[in-house]
């Protein structure tokens, strides 16, 4: 009887960390896709960062020279990080939110939150990019 509860325990315990691992996937790969993004930037491969933008995006921005110049213009923190690591993150239904902070060369922070959308195929894409400078100043 104990080596029955003992198995049933067992398969309880691999049940759990197959869910979480399923439930972790998107995050992992939404993580995987702004970083190859990231680095596709620092590299300035146009091509290779267009191939992470989600069709709406390309509807937006109908070729990889003019998404690249408006990230150049607009999301300098997101093209040129220093640094980054990755913060929070929240899946809801087929969408990734991930919250991306960066320590820009300029000595700013920032904090930008993707939003990546699962495509018919099953692949995620970037969909969005919202930047906001973070508050800096003496703790209180």
């Amino acid at each position: 009887m104990f080596r029955s509860f003992a198995i049933a325990l067992g398969m309880v315990a691999q049940l759990a960390a197959a869910t979480a691992a399923c439930a972790e996937e998107p995050v992992d790969t939404a993580r995987t896709i702004i970083r190859e993004q990231i680095t596709a930037f620092l590299q300035d491969d146009a091509e290779t960062a267009y191939s992470f933008a989600s069709p709406a995006i390309r509807s937006k921005f109908p070729d990889k020279a003019s998404f690249f110049e408006m990230v150049k213009r607009g999301y300098q923190p997101v093209y040129r990080p220093g640094n980054f690591a990755f913060g929070r993150s929240k899946v809801v239904g087929d969408q990734v939110l991930q919250e991306v902070l960066i320590s820009a060369p300029d000595g700013k922070d920032w904090t930008a939150v993707y939003e990546l959308v699962k495509q018919p195929d099953g692949s995620y894409k970037i969909n969005g990019v919202m930047i906001l400078q973070s508050a800096s100043g003496p703790a209180i």
